[in-house]
């Protein structure tokens, strides 16, 4: 291995500094402790990277998540050893379910500590070793130029995903004169990016037989920016589009080819859709069990391809009779490079363009605010345009049902792992990474008790996210699970005043400007406050029975939704 000679000699953490500066990395969120101290020591003094000190370390891996979410660059974290390193665990897990490219560095206890539980001591790669791509543990100063650089090739290439570097305090603060070269050499590790072109042609030649092909479009559609391929295939075909909660985004909400969201709160017609379809092509999606519902009767007349760049993905949950593994964008690009072939939608389109015209929406009633007025009125008021981050919940579905979306990577929300307390951090990563554009937040009164202490750094930062907490008092959609199919018992799940707080002073504490909303007749103008270029908290006050529709109940087939509404 090549040595790379220093002019002079430089500590652990003077070379954890240049080396991400020398990968583009310019923005990294942190919370200090012993474990990194010396880290830290070089960040006080190190120039080219803006550190932003978290209050939380799960807020700072969700903040690096919104941060890579929103943008496709990586995200990047230091926590110390111990507890926080524990405590970033729920975001790494969460950026391992949603394929986000992470990066985090963790303290460790010096060399000759670790195995003899020492103070803040924790088996951190033993820990992570299911909720990474990657992990490492530097023992050599040396390595980390090289090891850094591999770490973000793999957390960037082929499927993203979070790699964790466990940093031992004796080895950031050693000096060295010397480090090894960064050159990446992985043998092992080397992701299928162009598909089998025999795979492309099968593909095309079933295409050519299908009555009601269906495409599929995931968020790895949003992660390979394939967007614009995408709409250019679907619209050369003609073929109705259906999205993922991922997926949101990848072809716009008006657009006539889009279906909608498919799966347990999917539209009528996307799930209709994909149930009758002869062909179903699913670009990107990991076939989760939110979407396919039960697994046995999910597309069962159809014929499926599936392309994804994870092989491990295609066949895991749905049989596959065209697999091709390989980018989304790069298979795109060859599907369009093929000659014109002939296939005839007219009739398929007309059925399901008339399944979106069968559907009414949700109830207008007039006495209380319903949350899809909120999430339309803030729709009409940003023009679809901005970035969208939710937390979990009813109101993460409401949100991916009913706000106009038109651009890639405009939705940021928790997909696989549904992680409460996601929406807050998010938000203000997306913010930091996108300083242009409007961000807007969608919370609950459950989540965002979960994270709400992250709202202490909007102002030292600047950051002007707007947050609107739909309030129901209650854990939403555990509430509507009771309801349904508990008989009712809302055991733990109802908030009283006795135990929520007043979230008015909260973000009177926090020094943000605050606004409190619950009268439907005033709502449109209400709203307008979003205009404002300030960190703001805008509580809104809504039905407290309101339920997500429709919905699929768990282990039921997507044809089996509840809550469907027609047109007289």
């Amino acid at each position: 291995m090549e040595k790379i000679k220093l002019e002079t000699s430089k500590s652990g953490s003077e070379l954890v500094l240049e080396t991400l500066k020398s990968l583009g990395i310019d923005t990294i969120f942190g919370y200090p402790g012993g474990a990194v101290l010396p880290l830290y020591d070089a960040i006080y003094s190190f120039e080219g990277i803006r550190h932003i000190l978290g209050r939380h370390e799960q807020g700072c891996v969700h903040e690096a998540e919104g941060y890579a979410k929103s943008t496709g660059k990586i995200g990047v974290a230091v926590v110390t050893s111990g507890p926080g390193a524990t405590n970033a665990i729920t975001g790494i897990t969460d950026a391992m379910s949603d394929s986000v490219p992470l990066l985090v560095f963790t303290g460790q206890v010096a060399i000759a500590g670790i195995g003899k539980d020492a103070f803040q001591e924790a088996d951190i790669v033993g820990i992570t070793m299911a909720t990474t791509k990657y992990n490492y543990q530097v023992r050599d100063t040396a390595d980390i130029p090289r090891i850094i650089t591999e770490a973000v090739h793999i957390a960037t290439t082929g499927r993203p995903g979070p790699v964790v570097i466990d940093l031992p305090k004796d080895v950031m603060a050693k000096e060295v004169d010397f480090y090894y070269d960064t050159t990446v050499n992985l043998p092992s590790y080397q992701p299928t990016i162009v598909p089998n072109e025999l795979q492309i042609k099968r593909l095309l030649k079933q295409l050519s037989k299908a009555k009601k092909p269906v495409i599929l479009s995931g968020g790895g559609v949003n992660y390979a920016s394939a967007t614009k391929e995408l709409l250019e295939f679907a619209e050369r075909y003609q073929i109705p589009v259906v999205t993922t909660l991922l997926g949101q985004g990848t072809i716009a909400t008006e657009h006539p080819l889009f279906l909608g969201m498919g799966g347990m709160h999917g539209s009528y017609a996307a799930n209709i859709a994909m149930t009758e379809a002869d062909f179903l092509i699913n670009f990107a999606s990991r076939f989760d069990d939110r979407l396919t519902g039960n697994p046995k009767t999910f597309a069962k007349n159809a014929t499926v391809a599936h392309v994804d760049i994870d092989p491990a993905e295609i066949g895991k949950i749905i049989s596959v009779d065209i697999p091709i593994v390989g980018d989304v964008k790069k298979t795109l690009e060859m599907l369009l490079a093929e000659p014109l072939i002939k296939n005839k939608t007219d009739k398929w389109l007309e059925r399901v363009t008339e399944n979106k015209r069968r559907v009414r929406s949700y109830d207008k009633k007039e006495r209380v605010v319903q949350p899809q007025a909120v999430i339309e009125r803030v729709g009409e008021l940003t023009k679809g345009d901005a970035v969208v981050v939710t937390d979990v919940g009813q109101h993460q579905m409401w949100t991916a049902q009913y706000y106009p979306y038109k651009n890639e990577r405009q939705l940021v929300t928790s997909g696989g792992l549904g992680t409460m307390g996601f929406g807050i951090p998010a938000a203000i990563g997306a913010k930091l990474a996108n300083p242009d554009k409007e961000v807007i937040l969608f919370v609950g009164d459950g989540g965002f008790q979960m994270t709400n202490q992250e709202l202490a750094i909007l102002n030292s930062y600047g950051i002007p996210i707007k947050v609107i907490l739909l309030n129901n008092h209650s854990l939403g959609m555990v509430r509507q699970w009771q309801e349904s199919f508990y008989d009712g018992r809302t055991s733990e799940s109802v908030f009283t005043a006795d135990n929520e707080p007043n979230f008015q002073l909260l973000a009177e504490a926090y020094g943000i400007k605050h606004y409190k909303f619950d009268n439907p007749e005033s709502l449109d103008q209400d709203l307008e406050v979003i205009k404002e270029n300030i960190p703001m908290l805008i509580e809104v006050d809504i039905s407290r029975k309101e339920h997500v529709f429709p919905m699929v109940p768990s282990g039921k087939s997507n044809h089996e939704m509840l809550g469907v509404k027609f047109h007289a």
